[in-house]
């Protein structure tokens, strides 16, 4: 009897390797949860180009914007673990839920693949604001409480909370002004309605050159190589700060380990393609690649974080 079970189970075995060795057999889907167009978006594009060359089969990129970013989650979630339905997650996947009833759960509802890249904020002023770095705007602001203004993409976006942070370390007492995206908010930083915001390189560096906006610091702990003469906020005035948005790839919880790590070591080959470090070089991001279980820890950690910060500032989504 035992020997007939341990057959049954070698038998099994084999056919699941086998299974798993042949993967992909059909066309894989990589659903963005926000609408075409944007860093993720793209991101997601040049990845999944990658990923077709090395299955051979075709990687489809199936944009489900809604609900910020809910919806796209939800149906990765409910989607067959079998490695054909693969979510490219932002920072709202992990920040949603912290704000508000949410349809899933990021730790319970999702096997992690990889950590693709992180992207840290520059800190960016108008040109007119008597400060020429961190601590000197955190004084001008300290000086005129309930005066100075800050822009976001949006209520409980990443640079709002980015914002909401430094506000928090630094003691200030400043005004948030929600836009709907960065780039609505830049014509009035560029006419000081608004002193500063977080906003990513691309948007900024144009206006920085102008000399139309200063760059201050970077929200990361490191300086990025394309502007690395702006510090971090840790080592500008503000210790311990950082605060960097990271793009994932997740499967359905319950995909099969050799799945996972199939996706996770081709994502990270995606992430050396000269087409992918172009992209992200244009927006500050840098590639991470982390394993499964690192990426787990840092969305745990980043939850735990970000919980912090939405309870202590009463932060709601947008």
């Amino acid at each position: 009897m035992r020997l007939l079970q341990s057959a049954t189970s070698v038998a099994l075995w084999l056919s699941l390797s086998a299974a798993f060795a042949q993967y992909p057999t059909k066309p894989v889907r990589l659903i963005v949860p926000l609408a075409p167009g944007g860093g993720v978006d793209a991101l997601a594009r040049v990845i999944g180009t990658s990923l077709s060359d090395s299955f051979k089969q075709s990687v489809i990129v199936d944009n489900r914007p809604g609900a910020t970013g809910s919806i796209g989650a939800v149906l990765t979630a409910r989607s067959a673990p079998d490695g054909y339905t693969l979510l490219m997650a932002s920072a709202s996947f992990l920040l949603y839920p912290l704000m508000q009833q949410s349809p899933y759960d990021p730790l319970r509802d999702f096997a992690p693949i990889t950590q693709a890249v992180s992207l840290p904020l520059l800190l960016v002023m108008h040109a007119g604001v008597p400060a020429s770095n961190v601590r000197e705007l955190i004084s001008f602001a300290k000086a005129r409480p309930g005066m100075v203004k800050f822009g976001s993409s949006g209520s409980g976006g990443f640079p709002h909370l980015a914002a909401e942070l430094l506000k928090s370390t630094a003691g200030m007492d400043i005004i948030h002004v929600p836009y709907k995206g960065n780039a609505s908010a830049v014509p009035d930083l560029l006419a000081g309605q608004i002193q500063f915001m977080f906003a990513g390189l691309g948007l900024t560096m144009p206006h920085m050159k102008s000399g139309k906006l200063r760059g201050l610091a970077v929200s990361g702990r490191t300086r990025l190589k394309a502007i690395p003469e702006l510090p971090p906020l840790s080592e500008a005035g503000v210790p311990g700060y950082e605060a960097t948005q990271s793009y994932g790839v997740l499967a359905p919880k319950g995909t099969p380990k050799p799945i996972i790590d199939r996706l996770r070591r081709d994502i990270a080959v995606a992430l050396q393609r000269p087409e992918t470090t172009n992209l992200m070089a244009m927006d500050g991001a840098e590639p991470v690649a982390s394993e499964p279980a690192e990426y787990a820890r840092h969305i745990e950690s980043e939850m735990t974080k970000w919980r912090k910060v939405i309870r202590e500032s009463s932060v709601t989504s947008g």
